[in-house]
């Protein structure tokens, strides 16, 4: 029977037997991020499929799939009302949240939501495959004993590098080209947006202290000291989304 509007008709995974890929869509406000997670997947085509992605709103082929991977970089993790839209939406199949932020609440509210996963960006790749695919079969999978953050840079020490997690090495994100980690980089494309301190580390989860570090951090990378600086960096290198450009 043809997909109707209700979405993909539900399928069994059996690790036991030969299976039909899981069908997923991967949405981000950036497409280098949408990219780079649809090249961390490619390696386990034969489990997961990315058919259909969503860029800053802009989504692919439209079709319904079997799960949804929502990222979280430069997204409100205080304030959900894209998440909600695409739960609404019966093609998303299950939504799953992806994110350096696992605190607690806001995993909770993630559930209370109607996602049926949220999963740490400090997975590895075969980590993250096997939580979809288990999310698929009917799991509800959310972080245990992991940390909510990517680590703070020390301002004392500014050529000690951010240590890289898993993610860290497989992902892609605006500026990792120029050496900026995942959090630098979310935090100058929230800048490059015109938020403002006290706004971003609401927006991302951090506090203003750790914020600050992880903007002088960034900044010294990009060879600027002011934030008008900043914002014209960012905008040169791929920060703004394009819901923000004119």
């Amino acid at each position: 029977m043809a997909r109707g509007s209700r979405g993909p008709q539900p399928r069994t995974w059996n690790r036991l037997i030969d299976i039909t890929p899981l069908q997923i869509r991967l949405t981000n406000d950036y497409e280098v991020v949408v990219a780079g997670l649809k090249a961390m997947l490619a390696p386990f085509s034969d489990r997961i499929e990315v058919v259909d992605t969503e860029v800053g709103g802009l989504v692919g082929r439209q079709q319904p799939v079997d799960l949804t991977l929502y990222d979280t970089f430069g997204r409100a993790q205080s304030n959900q009302d894209d998440l909600a839209a695409i739960l609404a939406d019966t093609r998303s199949g299950k939504v799953v949240v992806y994110s350096w932020n696992t605190h607690e609440h806001l995993v909770a509210e993630a559930l209370a939501k109607g996602v049926t996963g949220y999963l740490s960006k400090s997975l590895g790749a075969p980590e993250l495959v096997d939580s979809l695919v288990r999310i698929a079969g009917g799991a509800v999978v959310v972080p245990a004993g992991v940390p909510d953050r990517e680590p703070v840079p020390n301002p004392s020490a500014p050529n000690s590098p951010v240590p890289n997690s898993p993610a860290e090495d497989i992902g892609s994100w605006p500026g990792k080209r120029e050496g900026l980690s995942v959090r630098e980089a979310e935090v100058i494309a929230l800048i490059t947006q015109g938020y403002t301190n006290p706004e971003i580390a609401d927006r991302i989860y951090v506090t203003v202290n750790s914020l600050k570090s992880y903007i002088r951090s960034a900044y010294r990378k990009m060879g600027v000291e002011r934030r008008s600086q900043a914002v014209r960096w960012g905008i040169a290198h791929g920060m703004l989304p394009p819901d923000h450009q004119s």
